[in-house]
């Protein structure tokens, strides 16, 4: 049986995670607000800049040779800001892992002494029946880290891809560019 005291400490200790986690949630909020801010403000600046780059060309070649030098930096800015994206929310998604795996192992832990003090008092004869509870729990477990593990893995396929993704689109935006200053 809880006492008064434990459920209290218990209520506090999941108020506190509560409270931890949303000023998380808030910072990688905070952080997509800034970077979108310093895109817009950027993105501002170089339209300004390109338009009036575009307006003093002074032939039709000129236009098309501005016109194309214009779309490497994009590509790669879109590829960056995809990145930086990807980073905050992989960061906040880390902090919550790690928050929800430390409440998982402190329940185990709990659940485990629980047993351990049923099975200290238990009646005799229910050796059978603590021994199946403790290897069942014990199943449990390790399910929950092989899930954890295919998980870790996962996010990992994902990142190597996602670097993938953004050096192929810098490269093709290269490649295009390039060819495009050619003709």
């Amino acid at each position: 049986m809880l006492t008064p005291e434990q459920l209290l400490a218990a209520q506090k200790a999941n108020m506190e995670t509560l409270f931890g986690l949303t000023n998380k949630a808030f910072e990688g909020v905070e952080k997509l607000v800034e970077l979108n801010l310093a895109v817009a403000r950027a993105t501002l600046k170089e339209s300004a800049e390109n338009t009036q780059a575009l307006l003093s060309a002074k032939d039709a070649q000129e236009l098309l040779a501005l016109q194309a030098g214009m779309f490497q930096p994009l590509a790669e800015k879109a590829a960056a800001y995809s990145r930086h994206v990807y980073e905050i929310a992989q960061s906040t998604g880390a902090e919550f892992t790690k928050t929800f795996e430390a409440q998982a192992e402190d329940a185990q832990q709990k659940f485990a002494a629980l047993l351990d003090n049923a099975a200290k008092n238990a009646p005799a004869g229910s050796e059978t029946a603590v021994a199946m509870m403790k290897s069942a729990v014990a199943a449990a477990n390790n399910a929950y880290e092989s899930v954890q593990k295919v998980v870790k893995q996962a996010a990992d396929v994902a990142q190597a891809n996602m670097e993938a993704v953004a050096s192929t689109t810098a490269t093709a935006a290269k490649t295009a560019t390039a060819g495009a200053k050619k003709r």
